[in-house]
C-alpha cells in the first residue's frame, strides 16, 4: 500500500518549500500549511501544474493555540486521510532571556512544541488504524545542548528530539515511523526573523542549502530512520558534548552564539 497525501507545515518558504517540491515530484498529492495564503497557492497551483497531482492549501497560524485542530477539522471535512507528516513550522529569536519579550518565548513554545504535539497526535491516530504512515519533525542541531542567548529555542528543539524519539519506540510495529531531521544553519528566512544573522556563528559555520536540507530530511524519512543529522561537522558537534563537562559546553554554546 503506497503511502498518499503529505501534509506540510511551514510550507511557504525554506526547508517545508523544498521538501513540499520533493514530495510532489515523487508524486505525493499535498496539504500545505503555513500563515502566508497568496505564496501557498502560488505554490499549489505551480506543483499540480508541473506534476499533475492535489494539492491542499490551509492558511493557518500555527501559533494559534486552536489553529492545530482546525487544520485537522478541516481535513476531516474534506475526508483526507494524511500518509505523511511533515512538521516542518517553527520559530526561534535570539537575544538574552531577561530582555526577551514574553509573547516571543511563548510564539516559540506555542509553535515548536505545542502545534507539533498537537498534530502529530490526531494525524497519527488514523495512521495507526491504517497500519501505516511517515513522520518527520524538523528539529535542529541545537537539540542536543543548551543555548544561551536562544534559550526557549534551543529547549524546544530537545523536546521535538526527544518527543520523536519517544514516540517512534511507542509505535513499533504498527507500521508508522517517526523521523527527526537535525539539520545546522540553513540558508532560510529564520535567521533575519530570529536575529542571527550576524552571530559567530551564523558568521563561520558551514551554512547548508535549503534544498540540500529538504532532500537529506526526506531520504531519511523515507528509509524511516531515527534521527538524521546532515553534515559531518553537524555530527560532530552534536557527538562531542556527551564527551565534556556540561559547564564546558554551557561555555561554548554561549561564545557561539554570544553578539
Amino acid at each position: 500500500m503506497a503511502l498518499m497525501t503529505a501534509l506540510i507545515t511551514g510550507a511557504s518558504s525554506g526547508i517545508g518549500y523544498e521538501i513540499s517540491r520533493i514530495l510532489a515530484d515523487q508524486g505525493h498529492d499535498l496539504v500545505l500549511v503555513a500563515r502566508r495564503e497568496k505564496n501557498l497557492i502560488h505554490l499549489a497551483r505551480f506543483l499540480e501544474k508541473e506534476h499533475d497531482i492535489a494539492v491542499t492549501v490551509i492558511a493557518a497560524d500555527l501559533a494559534n493555540p486552536k489553529a492545530a485542530n482546525r487544520v485537522y477539522q478541516q481535513l476531516e471535512k474534506d475526508n483526507i486521510p494524511i500518509d505523511i507528516l511533515v512538521n516542518n513550522a517553527g520559530a526561534g529569536y535570539w537575544g538574552p532571556f531577561t530582555q526577551q519579550p514574553t509573547e516571543n518565548d511563548e510564539h516559540m513554545i506555542q509553535l515548536n512544541v505545542l502545534a507539533l504535539t498537537q498534530l502529530t497526535k490526531l494525524i497519527s491516530q488514523g495512521m495507526v488504524k491504517r497500519g501505516l504512515g511517515k513522520i518527520l519533525n524538523i528539529a535542529s542541531a541545537a537539540s542536543f545542548v543548551p543555548g544561551p542567548y536562544m534559550s526557549v529555542y534551543y529547549a524546544s528543539k530537545a523536546y521535538v528530539l526527544s518527543f520523536s524519539e519517544a514516540i517512534r519506540c511507542e509505535l513499533k510495529g504498527t507500521g508508522v515511523s517517526v523521523t527527526v531531521f537535525c539539520p545546522g544553519p540553513v540558508s532560510s528566512e529564520f535567521h533575519q526573523h530570529a536575529g542571527t544573522t550576524n552571530i559567530f556563528l551564523m558568521r563561520k559555520a558551514p551554512i547548508m542549502g535549503s534544498a540540500q536540507a529538504a532532500r537529506s530530511a526526506v531520504k531519511a524519512m523515507q528509509k524511516r530512520k531515527a534521527i538524521e543529522v546532515p553534515g559531518l561537522m553537524n555530527a560532530i558537534m552534536t557527538i562531542l558534548p556527551r564527551f565534556f563537562p556540561r559547564s564546558w559546553v554551557n561555555f561554548v554554546t554561549k561564545w557561539v552564539l554570544k553578539p
